[in-house]
């Protein structure tokens, strides 16, 4: 659910109030705006509706101008930019081609991915179902704000499993690997190739882990391949499996 930029509490009910607005003209200026007609379309109270601009105007999403026979409402920049990863994501239902775009900027991890990859048990399953015999360690990616937002789409994407094993000591959990292309933003001043095909994310099948962040994995050693560095801004485009 997109949140607010201020103190503001925006929801669903909130968006559909902004959309309307946007629908008369508010995201070219000022429209005249009336809690009873607003109400009306919204089939809800005019107190509701008054609460919903109220709730938009101190999220700073609009602008309000309150006379005596109603109020001009504009919408801000921060309002336009709402709508539009609202729109982002309609898009990604209708219109995506099969493959969804998450960005983020490349960061170190705590060198756990080298030691798992490697172990036999998930090294076996990369080779058989991935076709290759990966890097042993892991791009790490912290994902921008509205790419945390869009990865749970990836599931809708299919991926290949990745089966838990165990040995005497321990049980290794299950994972699933989604097929990605790591593309490098085109103004990177050092990058050799401006992208890397047949890479995969990796995701561990626990309940709990971190949103925030993507491991890739990939034959090569994906910093070297694309001349990264921590703090470099990438795009992982995952791709229909």
């Amino acid at each position: 659910m997109s949140g607010a930029t201020g103190t503001g509490d925006v929801g669903y009910d909130e968006l559909a109030v902004l959309k309307l607005l946007a629908l008369d003209g508010g995201h070219r200026g000022e429209v005249k705006v009336s809690c009873g007609d607003l109400a009306g379309r919204l089939d809800a109270s005019n107190q509701t509706a008054s609460r919903r601009l109220q709730a938009l105007e101190d999220a700073d999403y609009v602008t309000r101008d309150l006379v005596s026979d109603g109020q001009w409402v504009a919408l801000t920049e921060a309002g336009e930019r709402a709508l539009e990863r609202e729109y982002e994501d309609y898009r990604r239902i209708f219109d995506d081609p099969g493959e969804l775009d998450l960005t983020g900027v490349v960061t170190s991890g705590m060198g756990e991915g080298r030691h798992y990859i490697s172990l036999p048990g998930y090294n076996r399953q990369f080779v058989d179902k991935l076709g290759y015999d990966p890097y042993p360690g892991t791009l790490n990616v912290d994902l921008d704000a509205e790419s945390q937002r869009a990865r749970s789409a990836m599931e809708s994407l299919g991926g290949v499993p990745i089966d838990g094993w165990e040995d005497e000591e321990r049980t290794y959990g299950s994972a699933t690997c989604y097929r990605c292309t790591v593309v490098v933003r085109e103004d990177h001043p050092d990058a050799p190739a401006g992208e890397f095909d047949g890479a995969h994310v990796i995701v561990p099948d626990r309940t709990h882990h971190d949103e925030s962040q993507l491991e890739v994995i990939a034959p090569e050693k994906l910093r070297d391949e694309l001349g990264l560095l921590d703090d470099d801004e990438v795009t992982i485009r995952v791709e229909e499996q």
